[in-house]
């Protein structure tokens, strides 16, 4: 038995649960939006000239629809233009309407990991090492623990890079010495007395200039260099040879990192990584400005024209007593594509002219249009 459905009577009354996905349906605005969009659409279709093989829920479905697709237009592009900000943000807090300023964020992680591998920073922890020499040895073995202690970790079993060897010859302060200065005079009480009494000797530095100072301190450096077997060391794959051969026992003290945290490029949990957890969610439609409105009354008809197309596109012709009516099901339809097309086109070009990029610009050149015209402004001159 054939059941005759509905069509467009010619009004409606929108109620929640109308449409598919009841986004908005508990805004107060679009409820009262939902009829008035609806007639319109209908009436842009020819009701009631025509009928209309529509029921009101297919227009709230449309008006729901274009509603999403504005918000998830402008949503994509403030995605784009706001993400190298956003990298390291909580993805727990809605974007959507939020201005978003500068953050170094993203770029300081980035850098911290070139910190890490030159000591300035970064994202993986500096331990400390060490290991004792032994009297006439001059090389050791830091991958096995029977030679080197770790802060962290285990040598042979973690691998572990040096980063900085706490190897370097003793001041040439601690070696500034003049045996023939300030004796018999008084001079080492008075120069405690100003507080120098803890250089050896402190009266070195009484009523000399500061250059005399810092070439003897050259000097000593230079012949540790020349004469003498500099303080240093080589490394080869944490196995290291200590320049002057040890003659006595002491511990060498070095900073170092496991390989093991430098390789995990993982640095936060439940942050922004990418554009698929940006969150920006769904605008509400009482957010949106008079412009957007417009724009998703626009789409409304374009979505309510191909669904009323893709209806009358089932028969391509009515028969009727000695004649037929043919349906303009087809040319709905490519209307509609046509025009949903072209809506979308205009949404982002609009919004890459909004860009940040684009407004710097923009500024840019009325800097300059500006300053052209005052220069064509004839400047006062002043007499007195």
């Amino acid at each position: 038995m054939a059941v005759n459905i509905p069509i467009w009577p010619g009004s409606s009354s929108f109620s929640a649960g109308n449409t598919p996905f009841g986004h908005y349906d508990t805004e107060v605005e679009f409820t009262s939006s939902a009829d008035k969009t609806a007639g319109w659409c209908a009436k842009r279709l020819g009701y009631p000239i025509v009928d209309i093989e529509l029921q009101d829920i297919n227009f709230y479905a449309c008006f729901e629809e274009a509603t999403t697709e504005y918000s998830s237009q402008v949503n994509q592009f403030n995605i784009r233009e706001n993400l190298l900000n956003l990298k390291g943000h909580s993805t727990g807090s809605d974007l959507s309407q939020t201005q978003v300023g500068a953050n170094l964020n993203t770029l300081v992680n980035l850098a911290k990991d070139y910190g890490t591998e030159v000591g300035s920073g970064g994202n993986v922890t500096y331990y400390t090492g060490s290991f004792s020499t032994v009297a006439g040895q001059q090389i050791y073995d830091l991958t096995t623990s029977s030679v080197a202690s770790l802060e962290s970790g285990t040598a042979g079993v973690d691998k572990f890079e040096i980063k900085k060897m706490l190897h370097n010859a003793p001041p040439a302060m601690v070696r500034f010495f003049d045996p023939f200065v300030g004796s018999g005079a008084g001079s080492g009480g008075m120069m405690d007395a100003f507080g120098w009494g803890n250089y050896s000797p402190g009266v070195s530095f009484m009523m000399q200039p500061l250059y005399d100072d810092l070439l003897r301190v050259q000097a000593i450096e230079f012949n540790d260099m020349i004469r003498k077997s500099q303080y240093g060391f080589d490394i080869q794959n944490n196995r290291i040879r200590i320049f002057p051969i040890p003659t006595t026992a002491y511990k060498v003290h070095f900073h170092y990192i496991k390989e093991s945290e430098r390789n995990n490029p993982v640095v936060a949990n439940s942050v922004v990584s990418d554009y698929s957890n940006a969150r920006y969610d769904r605008i509400p439609y009482t957010s949106i400005n008079h412009v957007g409105k417009r724009w998703i009354e626009k789409y409304t008809l374009a979505l309510a024209k191909e669904m009323l197309g893709a209806v009358r596109s089932k028969f391509s012709s009515v028969p009727i007593p000695n004649s037929e009516i043919t349906l303009d099901g087809a040319d709905l339809r490519s209307e509609a594509s046509t025009e949903k097309e072209i809506l979308v086109t205009e949404l982002r070009e609009n919004l890459e002219a909004t860009s940040r990029r684009a407004l710097l610009i923009a500024q840019q050149e009325e800097s300059e249009a500006m300053e052209l015209t005052l220069n064509r402004v004839p400047r006062a001159i002043y007499i007195g």
